[in-house]
């Protein structure tokens, strides 16, 4: 099996040994699949990043193999999946957590909303989908906790002393202060996708979608990190970055009813976790960082 050098090299920063036995396995997990659910016409999708994904027929269906490490966070999404039952998200149509392997509905015609060039179009579109998929948290431990997440945060201290190594210091503690401090407060525990944003929300038949839903229990809130923070963690910096990210405040604080407050403060808890989730994984952290620093100066003019 011929497979990018990008991908094996994405896979392996991010789980090690494991990581190269998963790439190890491809064709026999492969083999497995298609024979398991009688799937046909396999051909791999072009841009893979932790999971290999196959287009496929089964049955006369277009359907989406994925195959990744198995991991707390791959159990949690189909968990999740079946929780939300294709209202809101892709069908999950089969899938064998052991093994790592997710059968899914292909959705047509599978535009990113990445692709629009409307900011207020794509937030209206995407507050869409974030309501459609709101649930009331659950206790069932194949979930994740937003709390397990915020480990994150204690992983980079250790690694450094108590330090923060090259992440701003100030935004380290501001991110960590506030996220504290909400879950002093009272809240309504949330099901939530967990990384919603540009290039996991596709067009179909049944209208704007998510795909790879984490699965996360907390505060409904948190739901906009991901999005605020794209898609320029991964594209070019827009010279008006300020001004989108008010008109996006605005609108999500008005189709959620949530305060525009608390939305900035959870992208920037978001946004500085991401920056330690990527230095771990030893990917540019620094965009991610400079949406911090950019909900920051909002947060401190508001």
């Amino acid at each position: 099996m011929n497979l990018p050098a990008d991908f094996q090299q994405t896979v392996q920063a991010a789980y090690g040994p494991r990581g190269q036995a998963f790439l190890n396995s491809l064709p026999e997990l492969v083999h497995e699949a298609a024979r398991r659910w009688g799937l046909t016409d396999l051909h791999p999708a072009t841009n893979l990043s932790y999971n290999f994904v196959e287009f496929a027929n089964c049955r006369g269906q277009e359907v989406v193999l994925k195959l990744g490490v198995p991991h707390r966070e791959l159990t949690s999404e189909i968990a999740s999946l079946r929780i939300f039952e294709g209202r809101g998200t892709v069908r999950l149509l089969e899938a064998d957590a052991e093994l790592g392997m997710l059968l899914l509905e292909r959705l047509r015609p599978g535009q990113m909303l990445a692709s629009l060039t409307d900011d207020a179009q794509a937030t209206h579109i995407a507050a869409d989908v974030m309501l459609s998929l709101r649930r009331p948290g659950t206790a069932d431990p194949s979930l994740i906790r937003l709390q397990d997440w915020l480990d994150g945060f204690h992983r980079l201290r250790a690694r450094f002393e108590g330090g923060t190594g090259p992440l701003d210091r100030r935004l380290v503690e501001h991110a960590e202060a506030e996220a504290l401090d909400f879950f002093r407060e009272e809240y309504q525990p949330t099901l939530i996708h967990g990384d919603l944003h540009h290039f996991n929300i596709l067009s179909s038949e049944r209208g704007w979608l998510a795909i790879d839903p984490k699965g996360v229990v907390g505060p409904a809130a948190y739901e906009v990190g991901p999005f605020l923070i794209n898609p320029w963690v991964v594209s070019s910096w827009p010279p008006d970055a300020p001004r989108l990210t008010q008109t996006r405040i605005a609108i999500l604080s008005e189709r959620l009813g949530l305060d525009e407050r608390c939305l900035l403060e959870w992208g920037m808890a978001h946004a500085v976790l991401s920056a330690c989730w990527s230095l771990e994984d030893n990917q540019d952290w620094q965009p991610a960082m400079q949406c911090a620093r950019l909900f920051s100066d909002e947060l401190g003019s508001s």
